[in-house]
């Protein structure tokens, strides 16, 4: 894992490269609920964040706009190196 100091060396693309270590400890430790935390398809963004809201006779009702559901992976996955280590991939 490569320290703040170490991301120095590739100046100002550094924050888009890697979140800073403050970042990182921040996200890791935003609440999550893989339940109900998905992506779901948009025409014009590609996916959008969304929380489910409820689950019924085969329907899903999501606080964004509703297509097809993806899971979502927890923010501590931002950025990772090793895509092998993310829960889930689309």
């Amino acid at each position: 894992m490569s320290t703040d100091a170490e991301m120095a060396a590739f100046g100002e693309a550094a924050p888009y490269l890697r979140k800073s270590e403050k970042e990182r400890i921040a996200d890791q430790n935003k609440p999550f609920d893989a339940k109900t935390s998905v992506f779901v398809v948009h025409p014009k963004e590609s996916f959008v964040k969304g929380t489910i809201q409820s689950k019924e006779s085969g329907k899903v009702t999501v606080k964004t706009e509703d297509d097809q559901i993806f899971s979502m992976n927890p923010p501590k996955y931002d950025k990772i190196e090793d895509m092998a280590m993310m829960t889930h991939l689309h």
